[in-house]
């Protein structure tokens, strides 16, 4: 047989990329036409559609779009979707680089494989390597079942990166459709969690298990929804109505923090005055001091163009946290908040407020504290829910933090509360009062009915005993004689000098003794 009849003739040029550009749109793809009319039947993006919204124009280059799933078991030898259930890359948000994963529920209800898995390690040790912001957007029935335990370790192969990058980058999770078994514990590792009302929900067991072994019904919203995860759980960060806006808010969220954890947040320049004053904050306080106000308009009377980016707005309101900016650089609040429960710390809002202090402290974002706190929250069931240890995590937090940290008092302070909230003893670096800061052991009325349990019975002298307790220990004078206090200020100058304050300490340089890590008490 001659030599040229065996020759295999090559594809030319053109055939080869036409090849490519026909594997390319395969992939695009996802699972078919039919099931991305469904998915937008349901008012959700697909997960393309999703990468699109969320980072800048034409900026997402896509990684392993090719790759598939290897099972050979229960029909799946030969089903395979270029991609497998999951888009990776990188783009930019406002800019600045980002890594991102979104799984795909057109294709096998972007469940998990072990391949599928891969292409998430790949994409995390990637930012960690480049020290830039992994964002997961999470649509996922959970692991894939007809692979069976490599699925399993697939998820731990991502748990492992959610850990390493742990305090290194940061890590967010969008959830945009279910979310159930192993599939939860990657975004409960992440720094925050966002969901979409009406079409996420996160559970370990679902509705049917629970059904089974516990002979509760429930549903899957009931049990694992946006609302759940925002009011009872705190397992949510934020929920918003639509995919859109989720993403178009996380875009927001997102300038906010550094990339990684040797980096500032990034500046935004602002015409907003340094110097600018509040008025209103003048008058804020009540005279009758058992009387609430509302935190939030000192917040927004400081913050940069009065915006400030609230998280778990909806779980344990007594606490508040989020962003704001201050002369245009990105400032960690932590406030008490009077209009609930008197602005008390209970097991909840200690909590809430730790993890917030830490995230804080590890991305080098500084800390400012409004402290109006009466006390620790009293009651059975605070103890027996372990009030003590919960509480601890905040002193903690406060403590081991290295950040800057600006302290404002402006009513009552007291008890081991005060010592708490970021007080000059945790290292605070400037402590301020308005003055009508009130820093004591307790409240007067209290204190006179210990120290004067013998004078009872006369409702005068008790009287009197309160009025010279208030006028002796009532005030934020005594705390600055001993140098708790930096200052006492005026209440409408409080931005210029918080402020002042930040920009002082913007080459702060602290440490701890060496350690491996602390033990918080968790």
């Amino acid at each position: 047989m001659a030599l040229w009849e065996v020759c295999v003739i090559k594809k030319s040029s053109r055939e080869i990329i036409l090849e490519l550009q026909s594997r390319r749109d395969k992939a695009r793809l996802g699972g078919g036409k039919k099931r991305i009319d469904k998915q937008h039947s349901l008012g959700k993006l697909t997960a393309r559609e999703r990468i699109i919204t969320l980072l800048d124009q034409e900026s997402f280059e896509e990684t392993d779009m090719f790759v598939v799933h290897r099972i050979r078991d229960f029909g799946m030898d030969g089903n395979t979707i270029p991609g497998d259930g999951v888009i990776t890359g990188s783009g930019k948000v406002n800019g600045r680089l980002i890594y991102v994963y979104a799984q795909d529920f057109t294709v096998f209800g972007g469940s998990l494989s072990s391949d599928h898995a891969k292409k998430i390690v790949k994409i995390m040790k990637l930012a960690i390597q480049n020290m830039a912001p992994i964002v997961g957007l999470n649509d996922s029935g959970g692991a894939r079942i007809q692979e069976g335990v490599e699925s399993l370790g697939g998820y731990a192969d991502v748990f492992l990166q959610n850990a390493l990058a742990s305090g290194v980058i940061p890590q967010i999770s969008m959830i945009m459709g279910p979310c159930a078994g192993g599939a939860v514990y990657s975004p409960a590792m992440t720094d925050f969690t966002f969901m979409v009302k009406g079409t996420s929900y996160m559970f370990v067991t679902g509705p049917d298990v629970v059904k089974t072994v516990t002979s509760e019904e429930v549903t899957a919203e009931e049990l694992g929804g946006a609302e759940t995860h925002t009011t009872i759980s705190s397992v949510a960060d934020g929920a918003f109505n639509n995919d859109v806006e989720a993403l178009t808010v996380l875009r927001k969220f997102i300038t906010y923090i550094p990339s990684n954890n040797a980096e500032s947040a990034p500046l935004r320049k602002t015409e907003d005055s340094r110097k600018r004053i509040s008025l209103a904050l003048d008058t804020i306080i009540p005279e009758n001091p058992n009387l609430p106000y509302d935190m939030k308009e000192l917040i927004l009377s400081i913050a940069d163009q009065y915006d400030f980016f609230e998280l778990q707005e909806n779980y344990a309101k007594n606490i508040l946290i989020g962003f704001i900016r201050l002369d245009g650089q990105t400032i960690g609040v932590v406030a008490n908040q009077p209009m609930v429960l008197a602005g008390c710390l209970d097991i909840d809002s200690s909590r809430k407020a730790a993890r917030f202090v830490r995230f804080c402290d590890a991305f080098n974002i500084p800390i400012l504290t409004l402290v109006d706190v009466p006390g620790f929250m009293p009651g059975t069931m605070q103890e027996y829910g372990g009030i003590i240890k919960h509480g601890a995590k905040l002193l903690f937090a406060y403590a081991e933090a290295t950040t800057p940290k600006v302290t404002l008092i402006t009513r009552k302070a007291y008890g081991g509360a005060y010592d708490v909230m970021s007080s000059k003893h945790l290292r605070g670096d400037a402590n301020y009062a308005w003055p009508t800061a009130e820093i004591a052991v307790m409240g007067a009325k209290g204190a006179v009915e210990i120290l004067f349990r013998n004078e009872l019975d006369d409702p005068q002298k008790i009287e009197k005993r309160t009025l010279d307790y208030e006028e002796r220990f009532a005030n934020p004078f005594i705390a600055a004689e001993r140098g708790f206090l930096d200052d006492v200020i005026i209440p409408n100058n409080s931005r210029f000098r918080l402020i002042q304050a930040f920009s002082k300490l913007k080459n702060k340089t602290q440490s701890n003794p060496k350690k491996k890590f602390g033990n918080i008490p968790l």
